[in-house]
């Protein structure tokens, strides 16, 4: 029973052991595969060696004009086919993104245009500059497979005639020697024969190497020659792999890669077979070791495969908290702002947060244009709703306009300024309207304000040369006045006055801030009115007279009304006092009227009226100005 279970353990270890040998086998023979098939790329194109020298960026990080920029500068390349894996890189993150730009575009178009007819277009001349690019490396790489596919079908036939060449020195009847020199050269010409298409290069160099093979074994006639060459490959065999070793050990991987491919295709291409008893021991050496190269290969993309799995739930959160955003309730201008700010850093960090698993790609990318179109879908809505007070803020605008074109050749400056003035304070508590018209209706505004405030500090720098010039004429008049002297006549002394008032008057106004040249002026009337045995009326009307004309000059529209205003209260004073008055002579009605009482209530009516007269006449006069 013992024995029956120590063989079935046996039989199963046994198993086991046979598995792994199996699948070590197929490990080897996967890398060995997957190297035969890159250098089948290799020979039918050299310039596929190349691809591997540049570095792959993560072009879903760039913006579409640096993506543009890269194309251009790597299409410039001689060898074309060097760069295809990088320009169809960049077309694809290119492509997505401008794809996803227009969408948006179209969206914004429907949403400020929901009842056009008109079909959406959109001029981007980035797109026609990308295009342009992309086309140049298409006729490029197109003139290449041209070039490429006379030259491939001829170096294929080359060979094929190689190969029946060869199996035609397998002779007994002829001289080995002859055998052999007639081999060497035309192993020669098979080294310069060419690349072949790829899906023929694993035939075609199999069939040649069985057929060498047959050869060297068919030299076993002369002994010593073949010995010389099984030892020559021998070496050269054992330095590859000896090479291969040290490649193992390389720091950069991926170029320990590249150089393994590179000494797989001199193996097979360019050395000859070993010894048949040698053949397999060295192959499953090199075999192995390229299966450690292989390992270390995969481990790396392990890693990378690992990178685009975190990349992926970078991208997915990024994506759930636009969503998130997307059904926030903003019901003014700076909070959406605030959104769209906070959605477009996403956008950029979903951009440069990596490659995700290709099997995936395009599912994420789907979600992420879904979840900015939702947020857009529900910003546009908030956006509609305003769009009508917009319109209407615009409509008032333009009315604006119109007014401040109406007014802005206008020459009278006192009515027109505070219209012009009461205008911009309306402009500013408009609020916004529509983008596409904001520069033109506020530069049609700016222009029409500025055009008549110009006129205006025109008019008033001229005005203010001529108010300087009537100050100094006004000083001068002042000096001569100071001599003047009343001859003692009443009616030519007041006429003598009358004539300098006038006199002053058509001088002209001054400078507001040299008014006090008015005050003097009035002070010395005060003392020749005083000298002048004028009444009182006319003394005060007299002032008043010149008082108003000097308001009148002064265009002071607040002084004149602020003088009407006291006019009207000192009537209505007065009126009320000649009521009160009045009144009081009732309580007086059986006293005589030479009663020294009701005299003196009499004589102050009296006062009163002439002092309403006065205050009326002022009144009528401010008024009519």
């Amino acid at each position: 029973m013992q024995e029956e279970e120590h063989d079935n353990l046996s039989q199963t270890d046994g198993n086991k052991a046979q598995e792994s040998i199996v699948e070590n086998q197929s490990a080897e023979n996967k890398a060995i595969e997957e190297i035969q098939n890159l250098n089948a790329e290799v020979s039918e194109d050299a310039s596929a060696h190349d691809n591997h020298d540049e570095p792959m960026q993560n072009y879903e990080a760039l913006s579409m004009e640096n993506l543009v920029d890269e194309l251009e500068k790597l299409i410039s390349s001689d060898k074309i086919m060097s760069v295809k894996n990088h320009v169809e890189e960049i077309k694809s993150a290119f492509l997505s993104k401008y794809n996803h730009f227009i969408e948006e575009k179209k969206e914004e178009f429907i949403h400020e245009n929901p009842e056009s007819a008109t079909e959406f277009e959109y001029h981007f001349p980035l797109k026609s500059k990308f295009d342009t690019a992309y086309n140049n490396f298409r006729t490029k790489k197109n003139n290449h497979f041209k070039s490429l596919e006379s030259d491939l079908k001829l170096n294929l036939q080359t060979r094929l005639a190689l190969i029946e060449e060869l199996k035609t020195l397998i002779n007994p009847s002829e001289n080995i020697k002859d055998s052999l020199k007639q081999f060497n050269d035309l192993r020669e010409r098979w080294k310069t024969a060419g690349g072949i298409p790829k899906d023929k290069y694993n035939h075609v160099w199999n069939n040649y190497h069985f057929h060498v093979e047959n050869f060297y074994d068919y030299l076993h006639l002369d002994r010593e020659a073949r010995d010389i060459d099984f030892k020559h490959n021998l070496e050269a065999k054992l330095k590859i792999i000896a090479r291969t070793q040290e490649l193992i050990n390389e720091v950069d991987v991926m170029k320990a890669f590249r150089e393994l491919q590179s000494l797989h295709k001199i193996w097979k291409e360019d050395i000859g077979p070993v010894s048949r008893e040698k053949r397999e021991e060295i192959w499953e050496i090199f075999s192995e070791l390229t299966k450690q190269m292989h390992d270390k290969r995969e481990a790396i993309f392990a890693i990378q495969r690992g990178s685009e799995v975190d990349n992926l739930a970078k991208k997915k959160e990024i994506i759930a908290e636009i969503e998130t955003i997307a059904t926030q309730k903003v019901d003014i201008h700076s909070g959406w702002q605030v959104l769209v700010d906070r959605v477009e850093a996403l956008r950029e960090q979903f951009f440069s947060a990596g490659k995700v698993p290709n099997d995936v790609n395009e599912q994420t990318w789907s979600e992420f244009k879904s979840a900015v179109r939702n947020f857009n879908i529900h910003k546009n809505s908030f956006y509609k709703d305003i769009k009508k007070d917009q319109q209407t803020n615009l409509d008032k605008k333009n009315a604006l306009v119109a007014r401040a074109k109406e007014l802005q050749e206008s020459t009278d400056f006192n009515v027109s300024t505070p219209i012009m003035k009461k205008i911009q304070e309306e402009w500013k508590q408009i609020g916004h309207v529509p983008r596409k018209y904001s520069d033109t209706v506020w530069s049609a505004f700016k222009t029409a304000c500025n055009h008549y405030f110009d006129r205006l500090h025109a008019e008033k720098n001229e005005s203010e040369a001529v108010e300087i010039e009537a100050f100094d004429k006004k000083k001068e008049y002042l000096e001569k006045l100071k001599d003047f002297q009343l001859v003692g006549t009443h009616k030519e002394d007041l006429d003598a006055i009358k004539v300098h008032i006038e006199a002053w008057k058509n001088i002209g106004k001054v400078p507001f801030a040299r008014r006090h040249i008015e005050g003097k002026f009035n002070k010395i009337l005060d003392t020749l009115f005083e000298k002048l045995s004028l009444s009182k009326k006319d003394t005060e009307m007299m002032r008043f007279s010149n008082r108003l004309d000097q308001l009148s000059e002064g265009n002071d529209t607040k002084k004149i009304d602020g003088e009407k205003i006291f006019l009207m209260r000192k009537v209505d004073e007065v009126q009320n006092e000649i009521f009160q008055l009045e009144n009081n002579i009732q309580f007086f009605a059986k006293a005589k009227k030479d009663s020294p009482m009701v005299l003196e209530v009499m004589k102050n009516i009296e006062k009163q009226k002439e002092e309403l007269a006065t205050w009326k006449e002022k009144l009528r006069q401010i008024r009519s100005l």
